[in-house]
């Protein structure tokens, strides 16, 4: 099986591919003065840039979970997600309340796809 790493950092890869599926890493947003909704709109347009690395697009996402500081925020979460969101193709999706490693950080996103 050939397995193939996107965007590798020091402790992670931003996706890895194999067994057929493209698996996202824990995404945060790069400009943490953002609100919640601004903070996950970020967070979904590097999804967007993980995916297209992949070779496909978010239509093959198959289930995502989202993991807010406050589940206060889930509202504010939601409508960037809404807004990004593809309504004909919707991933599963689990949203919970979690502490993130970084206090800046509202959200964290990461999820599972269809490798093309």
């Amino acid at each position: 099986m050939t397995i193939t790493r996107i965007a590798p950092e020091e402790r992670l890869s931003g996706a890895v591919i194999g067994g057929g599926l493209i698996w996202l890493a824990g995404q945060v947003a790069d400009d943490t003065s953002l609100d919640t909704e601004g903070q996950t709109a970020d967070i979904l347009k590097q999804i967007d840039a993980l995916l297209a690395q992949a070779g496909t697009d978010k239509r093959a996402l198959l289930s995502a979970t989202v993991i807010l500081a406050d589940i206060r925020d889930a509202q504010a979460m939601n409508r960037a997600w809404d807004r990004w969101l593809d309504h004909a193709h919707k991933p599963a999706r689990m949203t919970i309340e979690a502490a993130l490693v970084d206090p800046a950080w509202k959200v964290e996103i990461t999820g599972v796809a269809l490798a093309p």
